[in-house]
């Protein structure tokens, strides 16, 4: 892997959040990280209402997935994963599929990439929030295994997933282009930023980001004018 500096800055921002952007501009760094890490919060905490549909054994599921969330909320998040696999891997109802995701998201927290990637796979993605959260976090998991074509398929998922929302579609955009600027595809990783300027003007207006400079320098070192 390159061990020039600009690459491992962005490589190093991705690894850092869920929200991680390769960029450092300081009025809108936090703010963008707390979008994107309140749409996995979101998933953890409303999934058990989507997914909250009876079928055989769901309330014994239910049960104990109702345990984990407890042990969770109480700071035991060893033991709640612990309870969240159990879940996920004895029963195959709508409890389970929460459970999946809850159980990757602790693991990505804890490092474990390879074993998140697992349960992320287990997971039905559905929801516009919930879905593309889901496929963001898988390909956080697989930047971090340095796995990156694989990773621009979870972000592209979480793109399609996402319906165009002018919130956070623009931050799977900006990882994906995160990925081919750690590829030297400077052509692709300048197409996404024109997307997002094009596409989504509001983002960068509210949050500060300022697209056009991000969009020279890929322009620049493709060797566009």
């Amino acid at each position: 892997m390159a061990k020039k500096e600009s690459t491992r800055t962005s490589i190093d921002e991705l690894n850092e959040s869920l929200s991680s952007i390769e960029q450092k501009v300081e009025s809108n760094k936090n703010y963008i990280y707390w979008v994107c890490g309140i749409i996995v919060v979101i998933a953890a905490v409303i999934m058990g209402y989507i997914y909250g549909i009876r079928n055989p054994n769901y309330e014994e599921a239910k049960s104990s997935i109702s345990t984990a969330d407890m042990l969770l909320a109480q700071g035991n998040d060893s033991i709640a994963l612990i309870q969240y696999k159990a879940v996920a891997e004895n029963y195959s109802n709508s409890a389970a599929n929460r459970a999946n995701l809850n159980a990757a998201i602790l693991l990505y927290q804890d490092g474990k990439y390879d074993e998140a990637i697992g349960y992320i796979n287990s997971f039905d993605p559905e929801g516009i929030i919930v879905g593309p959260a889901s496929q963001s976090l898988l390909g956080d998991c697989y930047v971090n295994t340095e796995r990156y074509d694989e990773a621009l398929k979870a972000y592209d998922n979480a793109i399609a997933l996402s319906n165009d929302n002018s919130y956070y579609t623009p931050i799977f955009m900006i990882k994906k282009a995160t990925i081919y600027r750690e590829q030297k595809n400077y052509n692709a990783e300048a197409e996404v930023f024109q997307s997002i300027k094009d596409n989504y003007p509001d983002f960068s207006r509210n949050y500060n980001f300022d697209v056009d400079k991000y969009l020279a320098r890929a322009r620049a070192m493709a060797g566009n004018k």
